[in-house]
């Protein structure tokens, strides 16, 4: 089956599409690199011609993640042209219609998801985030595909080099009847160039290796590196346009650690930024005190009423749009209720809060008071814990970062009241 498609293919795209024969057909490298659009199309050029006698699936982390990474741009009249109406599918829904073919929809995260794979005659799947599914599951998927002509095509961000998926399967390739792509940031050329370059700038470390250059590399040294006391840490604040949250790391015998983040006016340039203006922090051990979660919620309280400024000079007194707390901190939540706060759990996704917060930074859109001294002594040995990663998995070394997990939970919680606010405001 040929597409009439409205978008114009790179030279990789469209050997990857026409190459991918293998019974395994992996798309791999940097975000926006083409990759998935190319694996997407070749999906469902086989769904057209796939084999009859068993199921059509399409497996992803979550419902969300399969809706936003593969329904639409699917469903796309600009991507897929004229087969985007034929493509029908409700967000969350188990099955969806490609072509007439049913096609069924698994989430890797759902506890059920291995069940329904078990007694599953497969002849075709498609694999979004191919890195996030847990290998049982992915064994389970392979050993279903059994129909004579079955494929299985998956996209992919790289990982770490010790991967289970590079491991023992793209480095085996030569073994297997596998076949890769290997897709770089500037292989996209249909990116607008000063979308690119902002793209760059905003990753570093391990995360510009990973989705920029797309290289499968290990977790190592310091998490923040960007991070210049120099450049980012500040005497005097700004006024804030808005007072966005405090994140709170809850601890007893270990520190309790609280943030409090605002967004600035805009400067001179226009630019609004994220300022860390001010920290509370107890550490019991060091007191020799434990607090209750009353006393802690009581300092919490004094602590946001001394903020000075925030109504214009002589006032005193923050209360921040959101809350953030540690979603462990079940008591504390409850006795915040109590005093009349409506505090939320925190995301606690730890690798997309460290990636959010690295992004801030490497954007220049963070500044640190210089009163938080418990964050500025954290993030400078905050840092990749090696031997985790030598086993393929990217943790941080699990010591001294309760200010780094406050800040976790007060930004990337609340990524959504923030990131229209930081572009820049156009200047005459």
């Amino acid at each position: 089956m040929s597409l009439a498609l409205d978008i114009v293919l790179s030279p990789k795209q469209e050997r990857s599409i026409a190459e991918s024969t293998a019974r395994l057909n992996i798309w791999e490298g940097a975000i926006r690199s083409g990759k998935t659009i190319a694996s997407l199309i070749r999906w469902v050029t086989f769904v057209a011609n796939a084999p009859r006698g068993g199921s059509l699936v399409i497996v992803g982390k979550t419902a969300d993640t399969i809706a936003r990474n593969t329904f639409e741009p699917l469903m796309d009249p600009a991507i897929t042209g004229p087969i985007a109406k034929r493509i029908s599918y409700t967000r969350g829904a188990p099955t969806a219609t490609i072509l007439g073919r049913r096609v069924e929809i698994i989430s890797s995260n759902d506890s059920r998801a291995e069940n329904r794979l078990r007694g599953m005659t497969a002849v075709g799947a498609y694999v979004d985030e191919a890195t996030l599914i847990e290998r049982p599951f992915w064994d389970m998927l392979l050993s279903r595909l059994s129909v004579k002509g079955a494929k299985l095509f998956a996209s992919t961000n790289p990982d770490a080099p010790s991967h289970w998926l590079k491991k023992d399967f793209l480095d085996r390739a030569h073994e297997l009847d596998l076949k890769s792509w290997h897709f770089r940031l500037d292989d996209n050329h249909s990116l607008d160039p000063a979308y690119v370059k902002a793209l760059k700038s905003e990753y570093s470390g391990l995360w510009y290796k990973r989705f920029i250059e797309g290289r499968w590399v290990m977790a190592e040294g310091a998490i923040y590196d960007m991070f210049d006391e120099d450049k980012h840490v500040v005497r005097e604040l700004p006024l804030m346009e808005k007072w966005l949250s405090v994140g709170v790391d809850y601890g007893t015998a270990n520190p309790f650690a609280a943030l409090l983040v605002g967004v600035s006016v805009p400067d001179l340039d226009g630019q609004r930024r994220i300022y860390v203006a001010s920290e509370l922090r107890y550490d019991s051990r060091a007191e020799r005190r434990q607090l209750t979660d009353s006393e802690y919620s009581a300092r919490l309280t004094n602590w946001l009423d001394r903020i000075p400024g925030t109504y214009g000079p002589g006032t005193h007194g923050v209360r921040p749009d959101w809350l953030v707390v540690d979603p462990s901190a079940a008591s504390f939540i409850q006795q915040l209720y109590r005093d009349h706060y409506r505090p939320m759990q925190a995301d606690n996704a730890v690798l997309d809060g460290i990636r959010t917060v690295s992004n801030v930074i490497s954007a220049d859109h963070l500044r640190v008071h210089e009163s938080c001294r418990g964050l500025l002594d954290e993030m400078a040995g905050y840092a990749w814990d090696e031997r985790k990663a030598e086993k393929g998995d990217d943790a941080p070394v699990k010591v001294d970062d309760h200010s780094c997990d406050a800040l976790r939970y007060a930004i990337h919680t609340t990524q959504a009241a923030w990131l229209r606010l930081l572009e820049p405001v156009p200047t005459l």
